[in-house]
């Protein structure tokens, strides 16, 4: 019989289903959860008008976020992020696995590239509803002026409508801009994985550090060029040179084929017993000077602040023409 967790979900995103996600799935394979309003975890996030929502409650704080958004220790009890962090109670999980099944972006070994190049019909492929990120925007225009780079999002537009099904759309291009909305370490979401799935090189911006969780011979990392213009020249030369693709094709996309620990679901439940056998007092329940005055407050109120900020300078400064 499994053990119970009595468990809470707490400020997600619109569409989020407390009984069917990432982390139901995952903690259904050890235990049995119970969602409950009266629990024994909450796990939480900042999500809009949502992001208060964690002070109702005084059990222990998970925190999890998708969002280039660092844990606030004095609000959490334990923490899974994209950070690279050594906080003995922090665990790195990005936003990527909630999206793809990690296993399935290992290569078997029938792996057959050169059936795969064939194909490969069209040239690169863009799928964008953000129109803010100017080192994104950028790089498409530069791109562009070398061959038609087909935008089936939002942003760019070329085709006259919008991808509704985006993993059949990239399956025929030998290329897709997959660039982060922001730039920061460890932050890498869905982007470089939805090309990968449908075997497309990614053209990727975002984690400086994306190295660590994918094998960077596999794709093209801007992070490995000193310019987009060079990056431009790099997409060019393997266009134009089969083998080269087919080299890129042929390469792993996990250092040595293997899921990284950031996505091991034995290493994410290990981390979760940890959770539940570890005895703290819950930070909510902590009386100090400072939590009685809402000092520890000031954190997270001063991050809110500075994305707040930083989306309006992008909406002044960083328009789509």
């Amino acid at each position: 019989m499994l053990p119970t967790i009595r468990l809470q979900f707490v400020g997600f995103w619109d569409g989020f289903d407390p009984h069917d996600n990432y982390f139901m799935r995952l903690l259904g394979q050890r235990y049995h959860v119970e969602l409950c309003d009266d629990p024994d975890f909450i796990i939480f996030s900042y999500v809009g008008k949502r992001r208060r929502e964690y002070r109702r409650w005084n059990c222990v704080r998970i925190f999890y976020t998708g969002e280039n958004i660092t844990p606030d220790w004095s609000a959490c009890d334990w923490a899974f992020s994209f950070e690279h962090s050594q906080h003995p109670r922090h665990f790195r999980l990005p936003h990527w696995p909630f999206y793809v099944d990690p296993a399935a972006l290992v290569k078997p070994p029938d792996h057959d590239p050169a059936a795969i190049q064939s194909q490969k019909t069209r040239f690169c492929a863009f799928v964008v509803s953000n129109p803010l990120c100017r080192t994104r925007n950028n790089f498409f225009r530069k791109l562009s002026r070398y061959k038609p780079v087909d935008s089936g999002g939002k942003v760019f537009n070329t085709l006259g409508y919008r991808v509704g099904d985006k993993q059949a759309f990239l399956r025929d291009y030998k290329f897709t801009i997959a660039f982060e909305n922001e730039s920061h370490p460890g932050y890498t979401t869905e982007k470089i994985v939805e090309p990968m799935l449908a075997h497309s090189i990614p053209i990727y911006w975002g984690d400086p550090l994306v190295g660590r969780d994918f094998d960077t011979r596999s794709f093209l990392s801007a992070h490995d060029s000193p310019s987009l213009d060079d990056l431009v020249d790099r997409v060019v030369e393997v266009d134009r040179n089969p083998a080269l693709h087919l080299e890129l094709l042929g390469r792993p996309w996990y250092p040595g084929n293997r899921v990284p620990a950031c996505a091991d679901t034995e290493a994410l439940l290990d981390q979760f017993a940890r959770i539940v056998s570890t005895p703290v007092e819950p930070i909510a329940r902590c009386r100090s000077v400072r939590h009685v005055l809402g000092f520890d407050r000031l954190p997270a109120e001063c991050a809110s602040v500075r994305r707040r900020i930083l989306r309006k300078w992008r909406k002044l400064f960083c328009t789509v023409s």
